[in-house]
């Protein structure tokens, strides 16, 4: 049985623990939907709140999904 936490959960869980920005994938219809954006639309935002079953973006935006996502700088090896 897998009990990692990933997608929205985890990005309610790093809330939860006091995370104050979340950087993630965003969509209202799931969070595969989230991924798959991130091919040329770039959906993106800091997650801030997790609220009456919404996320809110610094925007104020509320979103459904929100998928925790982790940017590093490309180097060329």
């Amino acid at each position: 049985m897998d009990n990692e936490l990933k997608g929205s959960d985890l990005t309610r869980a790093m809330l939860e623990r006091g995370d104050d920005k979340v950087w993630c994938a965003i969509a209202n219809e799931s969070d595969e939907r989230a991924m798959t954006d991130l091919n040329g639309n770039y959906f993106m935002a800091y997650i801030v709140a997790f609220e009456d079953g919404v996320f809110y973006c610094t925007s104020g935006m509320p979103w459904l999904c929100a998928v925790p996502v982790k940017i590093v700088p490309m180097t060329l090896m």
